[in-house]
């Protein structure tokens, strides 16, 4: 493959819709990534991982040929070395299923897990939607009651309010299993069929392969019509029913407030009975942050043992734009930062070693130019990193075996002691 040529002295930068995740942001980052995996590891869901890249096949199979994401959104190419149809995933639900059939994960019963990491869709960037973005997903597979579809909805509730979340809103509906959705898609066809001068284009093309989508539609002039549309909750049979109630009733039981919204259909075709979103609402704006349900039938259609399974993605920038609006307090990264005159750079280099050693956060001053800088600067520096501490190595310190400790938190004085008392000098503030 030749590779087109391109002016040296032009700035390369980013592909529109990926981001870059700089350092002065990275802590409000950092704080919900530790939040969240504290959480999800309290209701006991363990951490898996996938490739990024999969079979284009595994996507069309799982999510759907007549989806706005199979057919427009995804990056799909072939592998030039061995002919290969890829695709970067758009979602991570069908690359974890793919793997837990690959090794026989559930052989020994079914498995709580999650993951994370960056998905990939060409959509038109907007405000929290990107063509590179990241999503915490949760999957349990091989359950099959309404009390885990409950527990996930509770879990994300509980990670709202670990992050200091209010108002966030709660839709959950139940799309049925295959009759209940095959009765429902014929009564659909006719409805649309009865008004076919008020489809989209969009709604046109689906009518006889996927009109569910068009429950899903975000054409303001189709919401009267889509209002007046057949409800699947009509046609669900006892057993179905008796499922969401289930999980409605455990809702009920821990006070979780909810909406049933009989539209929510959710945008992949594996899903069935129940399906849930959390919505945060502002002034004029309203963000889909989290969202999945139940998929009983995913592991079978992709060439695995019947196994039922639920799940859901949270979508990080989405979080974040939250995050940001009021943001966690800044938590300190570096315990010290070693400073040290010209000649005791060696002792400087030995010292932050030793503080390693003992599980603290220790940066080392550095120039770029190589030559040491004075103890003015260097302790500019200290200060702007965020350490709690300076540990200084002047050529006195040095020479008597010790060093100086001067908090940089607070108004207390500079002290000498040894590198040992610094250690547990920084180890009582640490702990706490």
């Amino acid at each position: 493959m030749s590779i087109p040529p391109f002016r040296m002295s032009k700035t390369l930068q980013a592909v529109r819709g990926m981001n870059d995740l700089l350092p002065q942001d990275a802590y409000v980052w950092q704080f919900f990534e530790d939040t969240t995996r504290e959480v999800f590891e309290q209701y006991g869901y363990r951490l898996m991982r996938a490739p990024v890249v999969e079979p284009t096949a595994l996507f069309v199979r799982s999510i759907g040929q007549v989806t706005d994401i199979v057919e427009k959104e995804m990056y799909s190419f072939e592998d030039s070395m061995n002919g290969e149809k890829l695709t970067l995933r758009p979602e991570a639900t069908a690359g974890l299923v793919r793997a837990a059939i690959e090794h026989n994960l559930l052989y020994d019963g079914p498995k709580r897990i999650w993951t994370s990491g960056p998905m990939f869709r060409h959509e038109r960037p907007q405000k929290g939607r990107y063509r590179q973005f990241h999503q915490f997903d949760v999957e349990a597979l091989g359950f099959a009651g309404p009390d885990v579809d409950a527990e996930q909805i509770l879990m994300l509730a509980r990670l709202w309010q670990r992050l200091g979340f209010k108002g966030v809103e709660l839709h959950i509906n139940s799309i049925g299993d295959a009759a209940a959705r095959k009765l429902h898609r014929e009564a659909l066809v006719s409805y649309f069929e009865a008004n076919l001068d008020s489809l989209d284009e969009d709604g046109k093309r689906r009518l006889y392969t996927n009109p569910l989508r068009t429950l899903d539609t975000k054409n303001p002039r189709m919401q009267q019509l889509v209002e007046g549309a057949p409800r699947l909750a009509d046609y669900l049979g006892p057993v179905e029913r008796q499922h969401f109630d289930g999980v409605r009733q455990r809702l009920d039981d821990a006070g979780q407030h909810y909406h049933v919204n009989p539209r929510l259909v959710r945008g992949f075709d594996y899903y069935n009975r129940t399906v849930f979103e959390f919505v945060a609402k502002g002034g004029d704006w309203e963000l889909t942050i989290a969202g999945g349900g139940r998929y009983d039938g995913l592991m079978e259609q992709l060439g695995g043992k019947p196994a039922p399974a639920c799940g859901f993605g949270v979508g990080v920038e989405r979080v974040l734009m939250l995050l940001t609006e009021s943001p966690p307090p800044v938590v300190e990264v570096l315990d010290a930062y070693v400073i040290f005159s010209e000649g005791q750079e060696a002792a400087g280099f030995a010292a932050a070693e030793r503080l390693r050693d003992h599980g603290l956060c220790v940066a080392l001053h550095a120039t770029p130019d190589g030559r040491v800088a004075s103890f003015k600067s260097q302790m500019k520096k200290a200060d702007v990193s965020g350490a709690r501490f300076a540990i200084i190595l002047g050529a006195e310190e040095v020479s008597g075996g010790k060093v100086g400790v001067k908090p940089l938190r607070d108004a207390e004085m500079q002290v000498s002691m040894t590198l040992d008392e610094a250690i547990d000098r920084l180890w009582n503030v640490t702990a706490g």
